[in-house]
């Protein structure tokens, strides 16, 4: 069966109620209202594929407006099937669209070749497991009493870890990670999420702290790109070091950490790194080198079920990432993820992405269709 694109079109819609959420100096302290992109790609038999555009804190119109003018007319008229050439066409395009608007499209274009085929994308890309641990990813809080709460409760459910996101002051740092360790005894798994506050004898003091303290890795404690002194810091730290969640870029991004081995783990979604296509890449990448490449969280509902299908179809990771508040990250599907008694995450079942998109809702909240 042939197969063309028939049109592509992107309705935002509004994504009301969002409570006051801060994860870092990247995001600020957000709250209120922001948009969403439904992107839908049509082709002539009848299918259509689907993602969605956007985050609570980054509104599917700052890259809208590019996907429909820079994208769209090199979509139209190709066989959807065709991805790879497809991907090939949109990063030459990358200086005038978005790495995000790059990997709405790309998820999209696989939702349609499971729809073609009736199999979920992680078949398609080659089942490796049908579930996965889920661990708790927090805002910054009001302090360190709230974060040892919150980690009680979620090791109560059964969640694999925790992850700290900081006030992002070197010393208030330390003493939230001291009490959130004694809150959940020796044995519960924690990491802690700098996102890129510190120089770099801030990291080496928190890096040598939370090494003591028994935490699993540390991610992001250095300026995004700073290359030197993740090298310098892995020198003296025992601990497991994740970087390369950003820049956003494409797989070419990751090749001066490797080459430097300024890294323990790559990282990436679904948004910020180009699609499906680009973390399968880099996956394999990363296992080439038998390192792990963990997903971060994809900044929207949709992202996340993407993410999902990657984190069923590559052996070299182990958690799935679930960012709180929930508030501020679930929104547009009439089913969102779930995760069970035992801390675990399903592999979906449906075609595509074999998500349940709430299209009543976004009906509802349309504000405009790009076309």
């Amino acid at each position: 069966m042939t197969v063309k694109i028939q049109d592509v079109t992107l309705t935002l819609f509004a994504w009301d109620d969002i409570p006051a959420t801060s994860y870092g100096a990247h995001t600020g302290r957000f709250s209120g209202e922001s948009r969403l992109g439904l992107l839908s790609i049509e082709t002539d038999q009848g299918l259509t594929g689907h993602a969605f555009l956007g985050s609570a804190f980054y509104p599917a119109d700052m890259d809208g407006a590019s996907l429909i003018k820079y994208l769209k007319p090199i979509l139209v008229g190709q066989d959807p099937l065709d991805r790879e050439k497809l991907y090939k066409a949109m990063w030459k395009r990358v200086r005038t669209t978005t790495v995000r608007s790059i990997g709405a499209v790309d998820i999209a274009l696989w939702d349609i070749a499971g729809k073609v085929a009736g199999l979920p994308i992680h078949r398609l890309l080659g089942t490796y497991r049908d579930r996965i641990p889920a661990y708790i990813s927090s805002a910054v809080l009001a302090g360190p009493e709230a974060y040892a709460e919150e980690a009680l409760h979620y090791r109560s459910l059964n969640m694999a870890a925790y992850k700290i996101h900081p006030p992002q002051s070197w010393r208030e740092d330390i003493r939230v990670c001291e009490a959130v360790r004694k809150a959940v005894g020796d044995d519960y798994l924690l990491m802690l999420d700098s996102v890129w506050s510190y120089d770099y004898p801030a990291a080496l003091r928190v890096g040598q702290a939370i090494e003591s303290l028994g935490f699993y890795w540390y991610e992001d404690p250095l300026a995004d790109a700073d290359i030197y002194n993740y090298v310098e810091l892995k020198k003296h730290l025992s601990i497991p070091i994740m970087a390369t969640e950003y820049p956003a870029g494409g797989l070419d991004s990751y090749a001066p950490w490797i080459r430097e081995r300024a890294t323990d783990f790559l990282r990436g979604d679904v948004a910020v790194k180009g699609g499906i296509t680009t973390l399968m890449k880099a996956a394999h990448l990363a296992e080439t080198f038998h390192l792990n490449f963990e997903v971060h969280h994809g900044g929207n509902s949709l992202n996340n079920v993407a993410n999902l299908h990657v984190l069923m179809a590559i052996q070299n990771t182990e958690f799935f990432e679930v960012l709180l508040p929930a508030q501020s990250q679930k929104y547009g599907l009439a089913q969102d993820i779930e995760i069970d008694a035992n801390g675990m995450v399903h592999a979906p079942t449906g075609p595509g992405l074999g998500a349940h998109i709430d299209f009543g809702l976004i009906q509802h909240k349309t504000l405009a269709k790009l076309t």
